[in-house]
């Protein structure tokens, strides 16, 4: 069944440059999560087809390193450019295809041009070190240098930001870049392919073909580009369960990997906090995107003395929440991406329940006109105990909120989940803000003071630890891992003094 926003899908494809043969016609099928209907059939890139592409971006990247880093960040400045003349364009196709309501869209490509404009920066710092040499008439030195080809696994909940944060630093840094985004969402993908082939032209002579490889398909293909040894870098989006089978298959060939894996992250609320602000941050960082985000807010830690002030506010605002079509202005909650997330949902609310849980909210909401998208209210979910499906990262509107009695007890109860990507404290105690930001504190690769753990920033590393990977994505000094270091000794005497005093004398 085509759904009734084939037809806008098709003219912002066409408008955003990308060729109406690519979205049409295809064996893999492209459904909105907003009514269920077909918006586009794509091709499917050929198994096969893989490994000459990964040895044309190769080819492409060793005529790209030997581009000044200025130059190559003119690129990514023009990317900039065209991102931000069609930021309505492919805001609104994000919304359509992923289902986030459309300011998430948006802010989703606005973070594509804010990495952009920071990359454009970072061409022109790419420094390394001077260092003291303990020889005589020596000098010492660390220097970066292009990596090679990077490539990028990307995850339908951010289509086009997590691609943007790898590759605009990539091509700064002097790599190529072989993309295989989610088939749920590859007209995305597409889109991004047309925008920067935008940019390419106006780039000019020196933009070698195949800097930008796009793969369309299934797992299949992730995982030929995992296996390749001409990829020496993986940055992988997704469960940790994917990211278990891709990290010792890259080790194996002594590859690099940024993992950016599960999420199952908590706010602690303090006595001392700011209950209205609070429940705004909590809200947001609970239901955005539907619960689909990796910092998604799953778990809330209240301290007893206020738990039941909090919760009494968190259900009033759940209650008000409009769930509905994410293009019209007011609904704050959009559809699940599909089916599976909703059966999910509802598994993870029945082991809840038998664990003693009260359940406020997530139920199925039906949409007229939208019958075949799977919408559902956002559930917040009072638990007598950290129990295992709490400690579980359910990617949908689950909220958990359980109870503690002193600080180390609820840093205890957030650090004892294997994930550990995001997560944030409420409070207006500054003791028991900078306890929680210290090391005996949160274990957590983000930790933040009266704001929730989602809405990262372009200029800090993006990432966590545990189950969550290991990787850091995006600001900072990030593109480090898109590089190889160099130790560099020059000897401009005439003697030649060894180091650590070894005498060697023929």
């Amino acid at each position: 069944m085509a759904s009734a926003y084939a037809v806008a899908v098709h003219d912002l494809l066409v408008h955003l440059g990308v060729p109406e043969g690519a979205f049409t016609g295809g064996d893999i099928t492209v459904h909105s999560p907003i009514d269920g209907g077909t918006i586009g059939a794509v091709h499917a890139t050929p198994l096969a087809a893989v490994a000459p592409l990964i040895e044309r971006a190769h080819q492409a990247h060793l005529a790209w390193r030997q581009i000044p880093g200025p130059r190559r960040g003119e690129l990514v400045r023009l990317f900039g450019e065209e991102l931000r003349a069609h930021k309505a364009d492919l805001g609104r196709l994000v919304t359509l295809e992923n289902g986030k309501i459309l300011s998430e869209g948006l802010g989703e490509v606005q973070e594509m041009i804010d990495i952009c404009d920071f990359a454009v920066g970072l061409s022109r710092q790419l420094h390394g070190l001077t260092i003291a040499s303990e020889r005589p008439g020596h000098a010492m030195r660390e220097t970066w240098h292009p990596l090679g080809v990077v490539g990028v696994i990307s995850a339908f909940n951010f289509p086009v930001a997590v691609w943007a944060w790898n590759s605009a630093l990539a091509l700064v840094c002097g790599d190529a870049v072989v993309w295989k985004p989610s088939e749920i969402t590859p007209l995305t993908a597409l889109a991004c392919g047309a925008l920067l082939a935008k940019a390419a032209q106006r780039f000019g002579g020196d933009y070698p073909a195949d800097l930008s490889v796009l793969l369309i398909g299934a797992s299949a293909l992730g995982e030929a580009l995992v296996d390749h040894p001409r990829v020496p870098l993986i940055s992988a989006t997704g469960s940790t369960r994917m990211g278990r089978l891709v990290a010792p298959k890259v080790a194996a060939r002594l590859g690099r990997t940024i993992l950016e894996l599960g999420g199952n992250n908590a706010g602690i609320v303090c006595p001392s906090a700011d209950l209205d602000l609070a429940v705004r941050a909590i809200a947001f960082a609970a239901v955005g995107t539907a619960g689909q985000r990796c910092t998604t807010l799953r778990r809330v830690i209240v301290h007893e003395s206020i738990a039941a002030d909090l919760i009494g506010r968190l259900a009033a605002a759940y209650a008000s929440i409009r769930v509905g079509n994410p293009l019209e202005a007011g609904t704050l909650v959009g559809p699940l991406i599909h089916r599976a997330a909703q059966e999910a949902m509802e598994t993870a609310l029945a082991r809840a329940k038998a664990d003693g849980g009260i359940i406020h909210g997530g139920e199925r909401v039906t949409l007229a006109g939208s019958e075949g998208g799977f919408y559902v209210r956002p559930a917040l979910v009072e638990m007598p105990a950290q129990t295992a499906v709490v400690a579980e990262e359910t990617f949908a509107p689950i909220l958990y909120a359980v109870t503690y009695r002193t600080l180390d007890e609820a840093i205890a109860l957030q650090n004892a989940v294997p994930q550990g990507l995001s997560s944030s404290i409420f409070t207006n105690d500054l003791r028991e803000a900078e306890t929680f930001l210290s090391a005996a504190g949160s274990d957590c690769g983000i930790a933040n003071v009266n704001i929730g753990p989602s809405g990262a920033e372009i200029g800090g590393a993006f990432g966590g630890e545990k189950d969550t990977g290991g990787g850091r994505e995006s600001g900072s000094d990030a593109w480090k891992g898109y590089m190889r270091r160099a130790t560099n000794t020059v000897n401009y005497s005439g003697a030649l003094p060894l180091a650590q005093g070894v005498s060697f004398e023929l």
